[in-house]
């Protein structure tokens, strides 16, 4: 299936590169963007499946365009490109609702495979800057106390259920978790789509939180 991408830089010459580059190699760039107000109100026009975010928009905020993406299209996802890595820079993207974050010295091939997996509802991260994303849940999740397991708030899984995320939790794709438990990757996709139904959660990128909140990552 066709994966259908906006992309948005303020550097012209980077921006119709990148999507050059995405719509030669089979995705379909419906738009790009040059601001954050312009990425907001193209993005509720197009309403793409994956938007691509410089976080440096000349002079406006990826961050301010991330939040407005995500309150308008709580269902595209957002994969921020940026030249920075900066641990302020990607903690303050991913808390507006980012689900991935590359730096601009990705190659080519790293960057389809980046968008096609953000797609899919995957959290892509630069390595290195994974494991600053979950040690920072881990400490908004410590911050205040866990719901108790009887809470008549938190949804019922099942066991199945539970036994994946907390799979997903670790990072495990769903090959890798379908081969940890004797499942197919498509069961395996099943389960977490119940799962995201039921914790009213849009993409794994809010359920490795959930699960990280619940200290599922730590059995």
């Amino acid at each position: 299936m066709t994966v259908s991408v906006m992309v948005v830089d303020d550097h012209p010459i980077w921006r119709e590169g990148v999507a050059r580059d995405l719509d030669e190699r089979g995705l379909d760039v419906v738009a790009t963007a040059a601001d954050a107000d312009a990425a907001v109100r193209i993005a509720r026009a197009v309403r793409p499946q994956v938007v691509l975010m410089d976080l440096n928009l000349g002079g406006t905020s990826g961050v301010d365009a991330i939040r407005g993406i995500v309150d308008a299209l709580p269902d595209t996802r957002i994969l921020v490109l940026s030249a920075s890595g900066e641990h302020t820079d990607v903690l303050e993207a991913v808390k507006a609702g980012a689900t991935g974050y590359l730096v601009k010295s990705a190659g080519a091939d790293e960057l389809l495979d980046a968008v096609r997996r953000t797609a899919d509802g995957y959290p892509v991260f630069t390595p290195g800057l994974a494991g600053l994303v979950l040690g920072e849940y881990r400490r908004l999740a410590d911050e205040p106390a866990r719901r108790p397991a009887g809470d008549p708030a938190v949804p019922a899984l099942t066991e199945r259920e539970t036994g994946v995320l907390r799979l997903v939790a670790k990072g495990l794709t769903a090959r890798a978790i379908g081969e940890r438990l004797g499942l197919s990757h498509r069961t395996v996709e099943s389960h977490v789509q119940n799962t995201l139904r039921k914790l009213q959660l849009h993409n794994r990128a809010q359920l490795v939180r959930y699960a990280i909140e619940q200290g599922l990552d730590e059995a």
